[in-house]
């Protein structure tokens, strides 16, 4: 099984930054895609960045981009997510989750959700 511990969402004020970390445990192919994604209150989840595990072709919504960074540190078994420029629609529960091609497949991650890192920016 593939664990998954998202952390560093917190309460930042419009226009600030937080940096996410989801740590990887267990066993899974570096070659799939890692991705974040979020759901705000009364609304689906969505997913906002996705990356190859070993740091390739990167994905963006674009609603986040040229705002949200994500990266991977193979060695530490970690996928982070920089978030710049924050507005108040950024507001969510942010998870990590795994799978194949995920900013172009119609198929579910593979990964069971966590708890997420609650995200909230104050305007």
């Amino acid at each position: 099984q593939v664990q998954l511990a998202e952390s560093g969402g917190g309460l930042v004020q419009a226009g600030g930054s937080l940096r996410l970390s989801c740590a990887a445990s267990g066993r899974f192919f570096s070659g799939y895609d890692w991705g974040w994604y979020r759901q705000a209150p009364g609304k689906e989840r969505e997913m906002v960045a996705a990356i190859r595990w070993s740091g390739g072709r990167t994905f963006y919504a674009d609603s986040v981009k040229g705002r949200f960074t994500i990266s991977t540190n193979s060695a530490m078994n970690t996928v982070y997510l920089e978030m710049n420029s924050l507005k108040s629609e950024d507001t969510a529960i942010y998870y990590c989750n795994w799978g194949l091609n995920l900013a172009t497949s119609t198929r579910p991650p593979f990964g069971s959700w966590g708890q997420g890192t609650q995200v909230t920016v104050s305007s």
